[in-house]
C-alpha cells in the first residue's frame, strides 16, 4: 500500500519538556519510526497556557510533525501515543497530496517561489487583486 503524508500535532507535558527538551522529540520520532514512518519535519510549534486543564496540566508544549507512513499502521501510532505518559494528546490528519510540498516548506521555514505557489493553488501568476482582465 502506498504511504500517505500525515500532519500530527502532539500536546506534550511542559514540565517534562523543560527538563528534557531533546528527549521528548526523540521519543516522538521513535514512535513514528517504529511504524516504519519517514519523518519529513518535526519541530516545536508553541508552548502556551491551555484553554482548560488536561490531565491536571495548565500549560503544554505543541510539537508539529509531518511524516509519511502506511495508513494501516496508524492504529499502532495512536496506541503508542496513548501509552506514552509524556504525550497528553495528539491528532494526526491526512494531508492532501497537492499541499505536501507547501506545508513541509512552511514548517521548515523555507520560502517557496511565488510562481510555484500560484500554480499549485490554480491561480494565475502576476495578476493583482481586484484587477480586471
Amino acid at each position: 500500500m502506498a504511504a500517505t503524508v500525515y500532519e500530527c500535532l502532539f500536546l506534550l507535558d511542559s514540565n517534562r519538556y523543560a527538563r528534557d527538551p531533546h528527549g521528548l522529540p526523540t521519543q516522538i520520532n521513535q514512535i513514528i519510526e517504529n511504524i516504519d514512518g519517514e519523518i519529513l519535519v518535526s519541530r516545536l510549534w508553541a508552548e502556551q497556557k491551555l484553554a482548560y486543564p488536561i490531565k491536571g496540566h495548565r500549560k503544554g508544549v505543541y510539537w508539529l510533525t509531518y511524516f509519511r507512513a502506511d495508513s494501516l499502521r496508524l492504529k499502532e501510532l495512536n496506541r503508542a501515543c496513548q501509552l506514552n505518559e509524556n504525550i497528553l494528546r495528539h491528532l494526526a490528519l491526512k494531508v492532501d497530496p497537492r499541499l505536501v510540498t507547501t506545508l513541509v516548506a512552511h514548517a521548515t521555514g523555507q520560502a517557496i517561489e511565488e510562481e510555484e505557489a500560484g500554480e499549485e493553488a490554480g491561480e494565475p501568476v502576476g495578476v493583482a487583486e481586484g484587477a480586471e482582465g
